[in-house]
């Protein structure tokens, strides 16, 4: 029985400005080379795509902005997650998968399955899906994004950041509850998703876009990036 990985594909890899189709391809070379031993639940982020919308909402004068704005953050992470099923060359015609037992269903005939958000939650992105998918299938975490991993500070505005190779589930959330969520928030993982992953003891992995260091992960070699667990 091949093993289930559970992968957030952050959306600044997908679509940062333009779709990054030379990250791309290397992705699906390497996730169709990983399949001949593992089957892939990859949730997909909404990207600069989700932001943009979200902004636009920000200025219009409408009450419930925060909903809409979380409304049109899991579309975006579904319209990715469309994109990525075509891309792969899969057909998407039965649509993308809503909930998690259709995602179990349909891991039974397929090695790939992608998905964006599963349903509307407040206070939450692709990630905090990440994390349930991950506990309800039993299996570890591994959040692929635009930094090699955590740091104790952003590293895109702060060259004294410093990399933080292992942490605990305690000290991550502490690190995750200090910041405000918001709508298109650009965090490693959200907050719902570090509380998630502290309840049930969740491993959780947090790589950059070298996809070396996910193949080395997978095969039990030195890997860049970031190991959460207790």
């Amino acid at each position: 029985m091949k093993k289930t990985i559970v992968l957030s594909l952050g959306g600044s890899l997908i679509i940062p400005n333009k779709i990054d189709i030379e990250f791309l391809e290397k992705f699906k070379k390497t996730i169709l080379k990983l399949t001949k031993k593992y089957k892939f639940v990859i949730i997909c982020g909404g990207g600069n795509t989700a932001r943009n919308y979200i902004k636009g909402i920000e200025r219009a004068n409408v009450q419930s902005k925060m909903y809409f704005q979380s409304l049109l953050g899991i579309s975006s992470t579904r319209l990715n997650a469309r994109f990525m099923t075509y891309f792969f060359g899969k057909d998407a015609s039965k649509g993308i998968p809503h909930d998690m037992k259709t995602v179990e269903k349909s891991l039974k005939r397929n090695n790939i399955i992608f998905c964006g958000a599963l349903r509307y939650s407040p206070n939450q992105t692709s990630d905090t899906t990440s994390a349930k998918l991950a506990n309800h299938l039993n299996t570890d975490f591994i959040n692929l994004t635009n930094v090699k991993g955590l740091y104790d500070k952003n590293p895109k505005k702060f060259r004294s950041a410093k990399f933080i190779p292992e942490i605990s589930h305690k000290d991550f959330s502490k690190i995750a509850n200090k910041l405000k969520f918001t709508p298109g928030q650009h965090f490693v993982l959200d907050q719902k998703a570090a509380k998630l992953i502290k309840k049930y003891n969740i491993t959780t992995y947090i790589l950059g876009q070298d996809l070396k260091n996910l193949i080395n992960l997978l095969e039990d070699k030195h890997f860049i990036g970031t190991r959460i667990e207790d």
